[in-house]
Protein backbone atom coordinates (compact mmCIF):
# COMPACT_ATOMS: atom_id res chain seq x y z
CA UNK A 1 0.00 0.00 0.00
CA UNK A 2 1.33 3.47 -0.79
CA UNK A 3 2.46 5.89 1.88
CA UNK A 4 -0.67 7.93 1.41
CA UNK A 5 -3.45 7.11 3.83
CA UNK A 6 -6.15 4.90 2.39
CA UNK A 7 -9.74 5.31 3.47
CA UNK A 8 -13.12 3.80 2.94
CA UNK A 9 -15.88 6.39 3.21
CA UNK A 10 -19.48 5.26 3.16
CA UNK A 11 -22.19 7.89 2.88
CA UNK A 12 -25.89 7.48 3.40
CA UNK A 13 -28.98 9.66 3.56
CA UNK A 14 -30.31 12.64 1.72
CA UNK A 15 -30.30 16.41 1.90
CA UNK A 16 -31.35 18.05 5.16
CA UNK A 17 -34.34 20.02 6.25
CA UNK A 18 -35.40 23.49 5.17
CA UNK A 19 -33.87 26.55 6.76
CA UNK A 20 -34.48 30.25 7.93
CA UNK A 21 -33.15 34.07 10.04
CA UNK A 22 -33.11 38.02 11.77
CA UNK A 23 -32.78 41.72 10.99
CA UNK A 24 -29.50 43.09 9.77
CA UNK A 25 -28.10 45.76 12.04
CA UNK A 26 -27.01 49.17 10.73
CA UNK A 27 -23.31 48.38 11.27
CA UNK A 28 -21.56 45.23 10.10
CA UNK A 29 -23.10 42.39 12.15
CA UNK A 30 -20.80 40.20 14.22
CA UNK A 31 -21.27 36.45 14.70
CA UNK A 32 -19.84 35.30 18.00
CA UNK A 33 -18.44 31.75 18.01
CA UNK A 34 -18.60 29.92 21.33
CA UNK A 35 -16.50 26.77 21.05
CA UNK A 36 -14.14 24.48 22.94
CA UNK A 37 -11.29 24.72 20.44
CA UNK A 38 -9.40 27.46 18.64
CA UNK A 39 -10.59 28.28 15.10
CA UNK A 40 -7.67 26.51 13.44
CA UNK A 41 -8.76 23.23 15.03
CA UNK A 42 -11.97 23.15 13.00
CA UNK A 43 -11.04 25.47 10.14
CA UNK A 44 -12.68 23.21 7.54
CA UNK A 45 -15.98 23.38 9.46
CA UNK A 46 -15.76 27.17 9.58
CA UNK A 47 -15.21 27.11 5.82
CA UNK A 48 -18.41 25.12 5.42
CA UNK A 49 -20.24 27.58 7.68
CA UNK A 50 -18.93 30.46 5.59
CA UNK A 51 -20.19 28.73 2.45
CA UNK A 52 -23.68 28.68 3.94
CA UNK A 53 -23.40 32.36 4.85
CA UNK A 54 -22.26 33.15 1.31
CA UNK A 55 -25.36 31.43 -0.07
CA UNK A 56 -27.47 33.97 1.81
CA UNK A 57 -25.43 36.96 0.64
CA UNK A 58 -23.06 37.38 3.60
CA UNK A 59 -19.29 37.47 3.14
CA UNK A 60 -16.83 37.68 6.01
CA UNK A 61 -14.95 40.97 5.98
CA UNK A 62 -17.43 42.58 3.60
CA UNK A 63 -20.77 42.63 5.39
CA UNK A 64 -20.31 40.30 8.39
CA UNK A 65 -17.53 39.62 10.91
CA UNK A 66 -16.55 36.74 13.21
CA UNK A 67 -15.39 36.79 16.83
CA UNK A 68 -14.18 33.60 18.49
CA UNK A 69 -14.24 32.48 22.12
CA UNK A 70 -12.73 29.08 23.05
CA UNK A 71 -13.13 27.46 26.48
CA UNK A 72 -10.68 24.60 25.99
CA UNK A 73 -11.22 21.82 28.52
CA UNK A 74 -12.83 24.11 31.11
CA UNK A 75 -16.50 24.09 30.18
CA UNK A 76 -17.24 26.36 33.15
CA UNK A 77 -15.63 29.18 31.13
CA UNK A 78 -18.45 29.10 28.59
CA UNK A 79 -20.69 31.24 30.82
CA UNK A 80 -18.21 34.12 31.13
CA UNK A 81 -17.46 33.92 27.42
CA UNK A 82 -21.15 33.99 26.53
CA UNK A 83 -21.61 37.02 28.79
CA UNK A 84 -18.71 38.69 26.99
CA UNK A 85 -20.32 38.12 23.59
CA UNK A 86 -23.57 39.59 24.91
CA UNK A 87 -21.71 42.70 26.14
CA UNK A 88 -20.09 42.89 22.72
CA UNK A 89 -23.64 43.02 21.31
CA UNK A 90 -23.01 40.40 18.66
CA UNK A 91 -25.83 39.85 16.20
CA UNK A 92 -25.87 36.05 16.58
CA UNK A 93 -24.14 33.59 18.91
CA UNK A 94 -23.03 30.39 17.17
CA UNK A 95 -22.59 27.84 19.97
CA UNK A 96 -20.38 25.18 18.38
CA UNK A 97 -18.97 23.81 21.65
CA UNK A 98 -21.78 21.31 22.20
CA UNK A 99 -24.55 21.37 24.79
CA UNK A 100 -22.43 23.12 27.44
CA UNK A 101 -21.83 26.07 25.12
CA UNK A 102 -25.48 26.24 24.08
CA UNK A 103 -26.70 26.18 27.67
CA UNK A 104 -24.25 28.94 28.62
CA UNK A 105 -25.43 31.10 25.72
CA UNK A 106 -29.08 30.51 26.63
CA UNK A 107 -28.39 31.59 30.21
CA UNK A 108 -26.55 34.70 29.03
CA UNK A 109 -29.28 36.09 26.79
CA UNK A 110 -32.94 35.70 25.94
CA UNK A 111 -32.87 38.23 23.11
CA UNK A 112 -29.77 37.67 20.95
CA UNK A 113 -30.40 34.80 18.50
CA UNK A 114 -28.46 31.61 19.28
CA UNK A 115 -27.65 28.96 16.69
CA UNK A 116 -26.38 25.78 18.32
CA UNK A 117 -24.65 22.59 17.27
CA UNK A 118 -25.19 19.87 19.87
CA UNK A 119 -24.77 16.12 20.06
CA UNK A 120 -27.58 15.36 22.50
CA UNK A 121 -31.33 15.92 22.40
CA UNK A 122 -31.92 19.70 22.52
CA UNK A 123 -35.42 19.14 23.89
CA UNK A 124 -34.22 16.91 26.75
CA UNK A 125 -31.48 19.42 27.53
CA UNK A 126 -33.99 22.24 27.78
CA UNK A 127 -32.67 24.24 24.85
CA UNK A 128 -35.89 24.27 22.82
CA UNK A 129 -39.55 23.50 23.40
CA UNK A 130 -39.69 21.07 20.48
CA UNK A 131 -37.68 20.26 17.37
CA UNK A 132 -40.36 21.55 15.00
CA UNK A 133 -41.20 24.67 17.02
CA UNK A 134 -38.15 25.66 19.05
CA UNK A 135 -39.64 28.77 20.66
CA UNK A 136 -37.49 31.42 22.29
CA UNK A 137 -34.26 32.66 20.76
CA UNK A 138 -32.55 29.33 19.96
CA UNK A 139 -32.44 26.95 17.05
CA UNK A 140 -29.75 24.88 15.41
CA UNK A 141 -28.64 21.35 14.70
CA UNK A 142 -29.11 18.35 17.00
CA UNK A 143 -26.91 15.65 15.55
CA UNK A 144 -27.85 12.73 17.82
CA UNK A 145 -24.24 11.80 18.54
CA UNK A 146 -25.46 10.27 21.77
CA UNK A 147 -27.96 7.99 20.03
CA UNK A 148 -25.32 6.88 17.51
CA UNK A 149 -23.08 5.50 20.28
CA UNK A 150 -24.97 2.21 20.10
CA UNK A 151 -24.28 1.97 16.37
CA UNK A 152 -20.56 2.50 17.03
CA UNK A 153 -20.66 -0.36 19.52
CA UNK A 154 -22.19 -2.60 16.86
CA UNK A 155 -19.49 -1.64 14.38
CA UNK A 156 -16.76 -2.50 16.87
CA UNK A 157 -18.39 -5.84 17.49
CA UNK A 158 -18.31 -6.54 13.75
CA UNK A 159 -14.65 -5.59 13.48
CA UNK A 160 -13.66 -7.44 16.67
CA UNK A 161 -15.93 -10.51 16.86
CA UNK A 162 -13.76 -12.27 19.44
CA UNK A 163 -15.63 -10.96 22.46
CA UNK A 164 -13.07 -8.28 23.32
CA UNK A 165 -13.87 -6.10 26.33
CA UNK A 166 -14.75 -2.59 25.21
CA UNK A 167 -14.01 0.69 26.98
CA UNK A 168 -15.70 4.03 26.54
CA UNK A 169 -13.96 7.35 27.04
CA UNK A 170 -16.29 10.11 28.25
CA UNK A 171 -15.90 13.69 29.40
CA UNK A 172 -17.54 14.08 32.84
CA UNK A 173 -17.78 17.84 32.29
CA UNK A 174 -20.13 17.40 29.32
CA UNK A 175 -23.90 17.66 29.92
CA UNK A 176 -24.38 14.90 27.32
CA UNK A 177 -22.29 12.29 29.14
CA UNK A 178 -25.05 10.73 31.25
CA UNK A 179 -27.32 10.32 28.21
CA UNK A 180 -24.55 8.76 26.13
CA UNK A 181 -23.44 6.36 28.86
CA UNK A 182 -27.00 5.21 29.44
CA UNK A 183 -27.50 4.61 25.72
CA UNK A 184 -24.29 2.64 25.33
CA UNK A 185 -24.88 0.56 28.46
CA UNK A 186 -28.35 -0.39 27.22
CA UNK A 187 -26.92 -1.43 23.86
CA UNK A 188 -24.11 -3.38 25.54
CA UNK A 189 -26.57 -5.41 27.59
CA UNK A 190 -28.50 -6.35 24.45
CA UNK A 191 -25.28 -7.38 22.68
CA UNK A 192 -23.93 -9.21 25.71
CA UNK A 193 -20.91 -6.95 26.06
CA UNK A 194 -19.37 -5.30 29.09
CA UNK A 195 -18.41 -1.63 28.90
CA UNK A 196 -15.64 -0.10 31.01
CA UNK A 197 -16.18 3.63 31.48
CA UNK A 198 -13.09 5.84 31.55
CA UNK A 199 -13.08 9.59 32.02
CA UNK A 200 -10.94 12.49 30.82
CA UNK A 201 -11.63 16.19 31.22
CA UNK A 202 -8.11 17.61 31.04
CA UNK A 203 -4.96 17.02 29.02
CA UNK A 204 -3.32 15.38 32.03
CA UNK A 205 -5.87 12.55 32.01
CA UNK A 206 -5.18 10.90 28.65
CA UNK A 207 -1.98 9.01 29.49
CA UNK A 208 -3.67 7.49 32.53
CA UNK A 209 -6.70 6.45 30.50
CA UNK A 210 -4.64 4.41 28.04
CA UNK A 211 -2.48 2.95 30.82
CA UNK A 212 -5.71 1.75 32.45
CA UNK A 213 -6.91 0.25 29.16
CA UNK A 214 -3.73 -1.79 28.87
CA UNK A 215 -3.71 -2.80 32.54
CA UNK A 216 -7.33 -3.98 32.44
CA UNK A 217 -6.82 -5.65 29.04
CA UNK A 218 -9.58 -3.65 27.41
CA UNK A 219 -9.54 -4.66 23.76
CA UNK A 220 -11.20 -1.67 22.07
CA UNK A 221 -12.38 1.84 22.79
CA UNK A 222 -15.37 4.00 21.95
CA UNK A 223 -14.53 7.70 22.21
CA UNK A 224 -17.64 9.67 23.15
CA UNK A 225 -18.97 12.42 20.93
CA UNK A 226 -17.46 15.49 22.59
CA UNK A 227 -16.04 18.71 21.19
CA UNK A 228 -13.17 18.64 23.70
CA UNK A 229 -12.03 15.21 22.48
CA UNK A 230 -12.24 16.40 18.89
CA UNK A 231 -9.89 19.24 19.70
CA UNK A 232 -7.39 16.70 21.14
CA UNK A 233 -7.83 14.15 18.38
CA UNK A 234 -4.15 14.10 17.42
CA UNK A 235 -3.10 13.07 20.90
CA UNK A 236 -5.89 10.54 21.36
CA UNK A 237 -5.17 8.89 18.02
CA UNK A 238 -1.44 8.76 18.76
CA UNK A 239 -2.02 7.12 22.16
CA UNK A 240 -4.41 4.57 20.66
CA UNK A 241 -1.80 3.66 18.02
CA UNK A 242 1.04 3.49 20.55
CA UNK A 243 -0.89 1.12 22.80
CA UNK A 244 -2.43 -0.89 19.96
CA UNK A 245 -6.01 -0.05 20.95
CA UNK A 246 -8.65 -0.16 18.17
CA UNK A 247 -10.91 2.86 18.66
CA UNK A 248 -14.05 4.20 17.03
CA UNK A 249 -14.93 7.88 16.95
CA UNK A 250 -17.88 10.09 16.14
CA UNK A 251 -16.35 12.13 13.29
CA UNK A 252 -14.10 11.63 10.32
CA UNK A 253 -11.43 14.03 11.56
CA UNK A 254 -10.12 11.18 13.74
CA UNK A 255 -9.44 8.74 10.85
CA UNK A 256 -8.08 11.70 8.90
CA UNK A 257 -5.58 12.11 11.77
CA UNK A 258 -4.63 8.40 11.71
CA UNK A 259 -7.41 6.86 13.81
CA UNK A 260 -9.07 3.58 12.89
CA UNK A 261 -12.75 4.23 12.24
CA UNK A 262 -15.52 6.78 12.68
CA UNK A 263 -19.25 6.75 12.25
CA UNK A 264 -21.36 9.88 12.38
CA UNK A 265 -23.23 12.47 10.40
CA UNK A 266 -21.73 14.55 7.60
CA UNK A 267 -20.48 17.50 9.68
CA UNK A 268 -19.45 19.81 6.85
CA UNK A 269 -22.97 19.63 5.47
CA UNK A 270 -24.37 20.44 8.92
CA UNK A 271 -22.15 23.50 9.28
CA UNK A 272 -23.13 24.73 5.83
CA UNK A 273 -26.79 24.45 6.78
CA UNK A 274 -26.13 26.33 10.02
CA UNK A 275 -24.39 29.03 8.00
CA UNK A 276 -27.55 29.36 5.92
CA UNK A 277 -29.67 29.50 9.09
CA UNK A 278 -27.43 32.22 10.51
CA UNK A 279 -27.57 34.26 7.30
CA UNK A 280 -31.34 34.10 7.24
CA UNK A 281 -31.50 35.12 10.90
CA UNK A 282 -29.34 38.14 10.07
CA UNK A 283 -31.93 39.02 7.41
CA UNK A 284 -34.83 38.96 9.86
CA UNK A 285 -36.19 35.45 10.43
CA UNK A 286 -36.69 34.60 14.09
CA UNK A 287 -34.98 31.48 15.50
CA UNK A 288 -38.32 30.34 16.89
CA UNK A 289 -39.59 29.98 13.32
CA UNK A 290 -36.78 27.65 12.28
CA UNK A 291 -37.12 23.93 13.07
CA UNK A 292 -34.12 22.29 14.66
CA UNK A 293 -32.19 20.47 11.95
CA UNK A 294 -31.26 16.82 12.28
CA UNK A 295 -28.80 14.75 10.26
CA UNK A 296 -29.93 12.83 7.22
CA UNK A 297 -26.46 12.10 5.79
CA UNK A 298 -24.14 9.76 7.64
CA UNK A 299 -20.66 8.50 6.87
CA UNK A 300 -18.57 5.54 7.93
CA UNK A 301 -14.84 6.24 7.50
CA UNK A 302 -12.18 3.55 7.90
CA UNK A 303 -8.45 4.25 7.77
CA UNK A 304 -7.10 1.13 6.05
CA UNK A 305 -3.51 1.86 7.05
CA UNK A 306 -4.53 2.05 10.71
CA UNK A 307 -6.46 -1.22 10.37
CA UNK A 308 -3.41 -2.92 8.84
CA UNK A 309 -1.16 -1.64 11.63
CA UNK A 310 -3.57 -3.08 14.20
CA UNK A 311 -3.85 -6.41 12.35
CA UNK A 312 -7.55 -5.91 11.67
CA UNK A 313 -9.05 -7.31 8.48
CA UNK A 314 -11.85 -5.16 7.11
CA UNK A 315 -14.49 -7.61 5.96
CA UNK A 316 -16.80 -6.07 3.39
CA UNK A 317 -19.58 -8.40 4.47
CA UNK A 318 -19.71 -6.60 7.83
CA UNK A 319 -20.23 -3.18 6.31
CA UNK A 320 -23.06 -1.53 4.39
CA UNK A 321 -22.40 -1.02 0.68
CA UNK A 322 -20.79 2.30 -0.24
CA UNK A 323 -22.94 4.85 -2.03
CA UNK A 324 -20.03 6.46 -3.84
Amino acid sequence: MSSRRAFITLLGGAAAWPLAARAQQPTMPVIGFLSSGQPQVFAHMIDAFRQGLNETGYFVGQNVAFEHRAAGSDYDRFRAMADDLVRRQVAVIFATGGTAAALAARTATSTIPIVFYVGGDPVQQGLVASLGRPGGNLTGFGWLGVALAAKRLELLRELLPNGATIGMLVNPASPDTDFEMRDIQDAARILGRQIHILTASSDADFDGVFATLVKQQVGALIVAADAYFSGRRGRIVALAARHGVPAIYDRREFPDAGGLISYGHHRADAYRQLGIYTGRILKGTKPSELPVLQPTRFELVINLNAAKALGIEIRRSCLPPPTR
